[in-house]
């Protein structure tokens, strides 16, 4: 077993950190969780044999969804009704990133800015794919949401998996006959316009709250600005089928934005962890400092961080079905 875990970093550092740190409720839950997951605390139960040869303990798991213990079982689970759902064709992944200036503003209005971001990339992928020109039929989409990087910084961004084909107004399937989904840089531009369009709406109805004590109007000026900057979208290759586009978002469902096997040492009130992809690259922060990362990419209450639309929406069962 892996002797440096995310709960030992807890369990070292997290009084320490909350001493210094106001924090929300759901974050002092999310670090009771991962603190006390599998131990006494919890509580638990014995499991022994009737001839009374052997007996063992096991504690109580805290079902968190950020728990990197309690991932593996709720992830499968998740996979394997995925798999059985999806279509046998192609599909593509596309990853919509809104740019670095918007990170304070998605922090204050997590929620709504959330649901604007899942909107925006929805909207843009039926809008794109309706167009005859790139399709001309009504794809399926598994959109979820992500917030981090490799070194646990903030970077909200959306992963869509999207079907290589659609559904007609005349009831039949259309496939994509060509190498790509659709020119990014038309989806980067529709994105960014569907976003900064509905941002400048919420601030008009107050919805959202403006970073740093500035006016909503200032906001406003400011998204105006971002219109006119290149932002970040990305259209990957074509997949043969999308189970394993699926086994890459469902590693992001549960088990937070790092897992134990990624945790390399923890030394002097210090941890080292490994951030690279293929070859091994590793970075030391202060177990404050890491704490802190990792705690800023816990979700609110409630929060649903995977949406279904298109042909994969729960109303779209008849039309799901028909294209198989």
């Amino acid at each position: 077993m892996h002797d440096d875990t995310i709960q030992k970093i807890f369990q070292s550092g997290y009084t320490e950190f909350e001493s210094d740190h106001p924090l929300p409720k759901h974050f002092r839950d999310a670090a009771h969780a991962l603190t006390t997951c599998r131990t006494a605390a919890l509580g638990g139960h014995t499991q022994s044999c009737p001839d009374k040869h052997f007996s063992r303990i096991w504690y109580n798991s805290c079902k968190h969804r950020l728990c990197p213990q309690c991932a593996y079982l709720q992830i499968q689970r998740w996979l394997e009704k995925q798999k059985l759902r999806i279509l046998k064709s192609d599909h593509y992944h596309v990853i919509f990133t809104i740019p670095d200036e918007l990170r304070s503003l998605w922090s204050l209005n997590r929620k709504e800015m959330t649901n604007l971001m899942f909107q925006s990339a929805r909207d843009t992928i039926l809008e794109l794919l309706k167009d005859k020109r790139y399709l001309g039929a009504k794809p399926g989409i598994i959109a979820s949401f992500h917030t981090w990087t490799k070194t646990l910084l903030l970077h909200p961004h959306v992963h869509c998996l999207v079907t290589g084909g659609g559904l007609t107004t005349e009831g039949e399937w259309a496939a994509i006959t060509r190498d790509y989904l659709f020119p990014f840089a038309v989806a980067r531009d529709l994105f960014r316009g569907k976003l900064i369009d509905t941002s400048r709406k919420g601030f008009l109805k107050g919805t959202l709250i403006p970073p740093d004590g500035m006016s909503g109007q200032r906001w406003i000026n400011h998204l105006n600005k971002l219109g006119r900057k290149k932002w970040n979208v990305r259209v990957c290759e074509k997949y043969p089928h999308g189970n394993g586009v699926l086994t890459y978002l469902a590693r992001y469902l549960r088990g937070g934005p790092i897992h134990n096997s990624r945790i390399i040492e923890i030394k002097k009130d210090k941890v080292v962890f490994n951030y690279g992809r293929g070859k091994r690259k590793l970075m030391e922060l202060e177990v404050c400092d890491f704490i802190g990362r990792f705690l800023q990419h816990v979700p609110p209450p409630n929060a649903i961080m995977v949406k279904s639309y298109g042909l994969y929406s729960p109303a779209k069962k008849e039309c799901l079905n028909k294209c198989r």
